[in-house]
């Protein structure tokens, strides 16, 4: 389930119509985010799903005028209120990017289910090798991690530690302060010291994947709490000051701070 090696379009009037159709039937995954954002997924919904009846595929024409996020969520929530656990199961394991990131929005919708339930399963959504359905897992329960934020914390305290970096990426993206295409995490912005178990775990992480969302995560606290960004990096920087990584990411953490 990679992604195709090809270069990908960046933008949409670029991508040959036999590639996006390709794309809106599920055929390719999507190789930069724009193709996987210009796909039709009204085609796609029928093609994975061809026992849609006229009814389901009237209600997924008119989910096409919501945006892109608000969209996945709809289409996963009608999936699997129509066609229950087959769905999940189809979507988990099809090999196109957008219908396994349908997949990550029935963990969102699924109820009753703890944080510990809820990550367990969308554990192979956020280990996923395409970057779309890593992004798409912790937009999906997102929500649900900020209603149990301490509990969600602790847990995702062992995600930090594991030996992925995609997991170990989403312990910290998942809950950035003002994060990208959601709400911003009030809390956290007032009070961004609460998430580090998982900073201290993290800052000196090998992957540059996973030292980019610890930077990501300081710099959106540094909009609200610059002197408690600045002291953090500062004492990060004396523990380790041969540490090219570390300073590195002292430096992208910082970048908004005058």
């Amino acid at each position: 389930m990679s992604t195709e090696n090809r270069k990908g379009y960046a933008r949409v009037a670029d991508i040959p119509a036999d590639i996006l159709l390709a794309l809106s039937k599920g055929e390719i995954q999507g190789a930069t985010l724009t193709e996987s954002l210009a796909i039709d997924q009204r085609v796609l919904v029928a093609t994975v799903f061809p026992e849609l009846d006229e009814q389901g595929a009237q209600h997924i024409d008119a989910l096409a005028e919501l945006g892109i996020l608000k969209r996945m969520k709809a289409i996963g929530e009608y999936l699997l209120q129509t066609y229950g656990e087959m769905a999940w199961m189809r979507c988990l394991n099809h090999p196109a990017d957008v219908v396994r990131g349908w997949a990550c929005f029935m963990v969102g919708a699924r109820v009753p289910l703890s944080v510990s339930q809820r990550l367990d399963a969308l554990r192979p959504l956020a280990d996923d090798p395409h970057f779309g359905v890593r992004e798409w897992a912790w937009m999906a329960v997102r929500p649900q991690l900020v209603a149990e934020l301490e509990v969600s914390i602790q847990t995702l305290q062992q995600w930090a530690r594991s030996d992925s970096e995609y997991l170990r990426r989403f312990a910290c993206e998942a809950l950035r302060p003002r994060g990208v295409w959601c709400a911003h995490i009030a809390i956290l912005k007032k009070e961004p010291e609460r998430m580090l178990p998982i900073l201290e775990t993290l800052y000196r992480d090998d992957s540059v994947y996973v030292q980019d969302s610890v930077a990501n995560f300081l710099n959106d606290a540094a909009k609200d709490q610059p002197q408690w960004v600045r002291d953090l990096c500062a004492q990060w920087q004396v523990q380790s000051p041969d540490n090219a990584a570390v300073q590195r990411l002292c430096r992208r953490a910082l970048r908004s701070v005058s």
